[in-house]
């Protein structure tokens, strides 16, 4: 389980034959082999690590669904470890399963901040909710606007510096992870299978 803070952006050293190696260095301290780490929001394993890099296994059902398959030497990488039990949970709850990729369709200046605006498929979009929460590339981020085929977030200037929202580009590729909960609720409200209306959520306290 992982919180969306991204820790470090690393670089790409290979990428061949499904094998993935990472340049890094604060993810590394007391790390193990067998130890999962997010790239890009993407749960794996490290299977092997030297004091600077470390290797993880890109398997065929992650390349489908991900835009691992398309780094090349050099490029940045978003990387977060495992979170602690009894750790700070600063973004949101992130699996790291993610869901599929969207694009990136426009940025918008909007003082220190940038609007951001990503299409994505409609079995993602179902699930995204303005003011909810949603991880791009493994990044915590609020939805700050939704529409038909797209949605929009405000990157603060910290985010653009710490991840690699801040090199992204019009047209690039990048990983979607809709919250959990909301997966949740919509199996809790299939018709004939629960009995949670919006009366019971009101008094509940919902």
């Amino acid at each position: 389980m992982f919180t969306g803070i991204v820790q470090e952006v690393g670089r790409t050293v290979t990428n061949n034959d499904g094998k993935l190696v990472v340049s890094a260095e604060k993810v590394l301290k007391s790390v193990e082999s067998g130890a999962s780490i997010a790239v890009n929001g993407v749960c794996l394993t490290i299977t092997s690590f030297n004091k600077d890099s470390f290797s993880v296994d890109l398997t065929p059902e992650t390349l489908r669904r991900t835009n691992l398959g398309s780094l090349t030497a050099g490029g940045a990488v978003n990387l977060e470890r495992a979170m602690a039990i009894g750790g700070e949970l600063g973004g949101h709850l992130v699996q790291g399963h993610v869901d599929g990729t969207g694009r990136l369709t426009s940025i918008v200046p909007e003082g220190d901040a940038l609007i951001m605006t990503f299409e994505a498929p409609p079995e993602i979009m179902k699930y995204i909710v303005e003011k909810g929460f949603i991880a791009v590339d493994g990044i915590s981020l609020t939805v700050a606007g939704v529409g038909t085929g797209y949605f929009r977030v405000s990157v603060v200037d910290y985010t653009r510096k710490n991840t690699t929202l801040g090199t992204r580009k019009v047209g690039d590729e990048v990983n979607l992870e809709i919250d959990i909960i909301a997966k949740y609720v919509e199996r809790f409200i299939k018709p004939g299978e629960s009995k949670i209306t919006a009366e019971y959520l009101k008094e509940h306290g919902f």
